[in-house]
């Protein structure tokens, strides 16, 4: 575990430890926005200055240029870790830095880091999730430091648990890493994933006044790349089964906890939907090859430097939604569902692609093979996963 003390900015730039692990086992102006207890009731109020317009949804719009973005700068942030940090490892284009998310009918708040510290005095957020959580907690620092730059905070590098705290405010922020949620255990050295027990993780999160969650991607991996040997469900063993089926009731367990250990008049609860991928361009209509070098090679997102335009992806919508869906709509005081799918589909060009500080130059020579796809440059688009999150939880 990794300790700093540090006034901001670049004095005391950090880059993070990285640290993988074999886990075991979707209106608004600055007066709008559904309450985060009246989400679920569905009694949207309009933004002000909109009122003879139709009714606004945070997640559904476009993106436009905005040359007043991104709002920091990467070598000024102390958190962001190599695989995120595309600028300082050789992207040419910044291009993709500079788009805002316009819903239909209004315009999103934006973003305060002040204001978030004022109203957070106190209290502590935290991230629980996999590496797509970490890259939206790693945003959220940056989007807050670059309003109070002089103010002292502290990291606590670690696995499963880092934080970031700013010292004048006494706000924590944390990410926990969680793919799936619910535990694992070791037993002579094989990866028990517990499909009905989440008790050892949620000993963390446990107290914190703004829990956001995610899961999703790694229930679908396999190979070297499954964080588990076995699954446990309902006192049966299982080398596997239905990945979508096993995701579900991971889901579930975590859905029954969340509505029997969380007191939802001092905590706020987010769920944040399925981050896309971009492997395949033939879901944009993109060439399924390009020249690299001499060569024709496959292509993934790698060079895409633009948004795609209008308000749907033509792809594929991925099928944990359907999960996610049925069991937000099953709970009995359902989490807020940061829906960032859709508007995330649309920004092919934020990817690190090859321009991660996780690969080797002979990696980068071969996007075919070892572009990132995955997760996303900061600064990039997970700031606007923040915009809609500071906008849900503030108006």
């Amino acid at each position: 575990m990794a300790f700093h003390y540090c006034v901001l900015p670049s004095s005391c730039y950090v880059i993070g430890l990285c640290l993988l692990v074999l886990v075991q086992v979707h209106i608004v102006s600055s007066a709008l926005i559904v309450g985060l207890r009246n989400h679920h009731n569905v009694q949207h109020r309009l933004p002000i200055g909109h009122a003879n317009q139709t009714k606004c949804n945070l997640f559904v719009g476009s993106w436009v240029r905005d040359n007043t973005y991104p709002i920091y700068q990467s070598s000024n942030c102390p958190i962001i870790d190599p695989e995120f940090n595309c600028q300082m490892y050789g992207r040419p284009d910044s291009d993709y830095q500079r788009y805002r998310w316009r819903p239909i009918n209004c315009e999103l708040p934006r973003f305060n880091g002040i204001e978030f510290l004022n109203k957070m005095r106190g209290k502590t957020i935290m991230f629980v999730g996999d590496s797509l959580g970490r890259n939206q907690w790693q945003s959220l620092i940056c989007m807050i430091s670059a309003t109070v730059s002089h103010t002292p905070y502290q990291i606590t590098r670690g696995d499963p648990l880092s934080t970031f705290k700013f010292l004048d405010y006494g706000v924590s922020v944390s990410f926990y890493k969680a793919p799936y949620l619910v535990d694992i255990d070791t037993l002579q050295g094989k990866r028990f994933l517990k499909l009905e027990d989440i008790s050892r993780n949620a000993n963390y999160w446990r107290n914190v006044d703004v829990l956001s969650f995610n899961s999703g991607h790694w229930w679908i991996h396999k190979g070297g790349l499954q964080g588990w040997d076995y699954m446990e469900s309902e006192g049966a063993y299982y080398q596997d089964m239905d990945r979508l089926v096993a995701f579900e009731r991971g889901m579930r367990t975590w859905a029954r906890w969340v509505d029997g250990n969380i007191d939802r008049s001092r905590t706020k609860v987010f769920f944040q939907s399925i981050s896309p991928t971009h492997y395949n361009p033939l879901e944009w209509n993109g060439a399924p090859v390009s020249k690299i070098g001499g060569g024709i090679v496959s292509k993934n997102c790698y060079g895409e430097t633009s948004p795609l335009s209008g308000e749907l992806y033509p792809g594929a919508y991925p099928d944990q939604m359907k999960v996610v869906q049925a069991v937000m709509n099953s709970m009995h005081n359902p989490a807020y569902l940061l829906d960032i799918t859709m508007l995330s589909e649309l920004r092919k060009d934020g990817h690190p692609s090859i321009y991660s500080g996780d690969l080797s130059p002979g990696q980068r020579a071969d996007p075919s093979k070892s572009a990132d796809c995955s997760h996303w440059c900061l600064p990039g688009l997970p700031d606007t996963w923040n915009q809609l999150f500071y906008t849900a939880m503030f108006f």
